[in-house]
């Protein structure tokens, strides 16, 4: 078997991958919490011109008895961070100037690579589950899981991985606002 013939048919499913199945980050509080000129320009920058984020008199009238955000707007609030703080994106591209501001950078909550030589990186989709809409004043905590690492074989018979990560969003009071499930594919 030529060393070529090899490398196909070998499976980067391997018993190092499949233990990261479950593996979680820690839990991390985002920076501010959902406050209504976040919410404003948040609801304006993603065009969704919906009275229950903005008008008091009209949310009152509606289930939710007030304003409430959108619930992937705490998928973004987790990407703030103190003003104090160096921004982790700046600093990828001091490093490295070929960065692509996403792989490079340290994020709170992140989880330990895949231990895997596959780097090349696609996207394979992203999913939102809703729970509860949050509401001006939440404080927003986050958790990162590998919710599942799957192997499928492309059309050259290399082993690919697509890889899933779960991230589990809650308020101050531990309610379970959204779940988004964010898939890439690792070749």
């Amino acid at each position: 078997m030529t060393q070529q013939a090899q490398h196909d048919t070998e499976s980067a499913l391997t018993p190092e991958v499949r233990a990261m199945i479950g593996v979680s980050g820690e839990v991390v509080e985002s920076w501010g919490y959902v406050d209504e000129e976040y919410l404003r320009r948040f609801t304006q920058a993603v065009m969704d011109p919906d009275p229950r984020y903005w008008d008091q008199e009209f949310a009152e009238g509606t289930k939710f008895g007030g304003v409430i955000a959108p619930p992937i707007m705490v998928s973004y609030m987790v990407s703030r961070h103190r003003p104090e703080q160096e921004d982790p994106i700046t600093r990828a591209f001091q490093e490295n100037p070929e960065s692509d501001g996403i792989g490079s950078v340290e994020r709170p909550g992140a989880l330990p690579p895949v231990p895997t030589n596959l780097v090349r990186v696609l996207n394979a989709g992203n999913e939102i589950e809703v729970y509860k809409y949050p509401n001006v004043g939440d404080k927003i905590y986050f958790q990162n899981r590998y919710s599942d690492i799957r192997e499928r074989s492309g059309r050259d018979g290399r082993a690919f991985l697509i890889i899933t990560v779960e991230t589990s969003f809650t308020n101050q009071a531990g309610d379970l606002l959204c779940i988004t499930r964010q898939s890439s594919i690792r070749r």
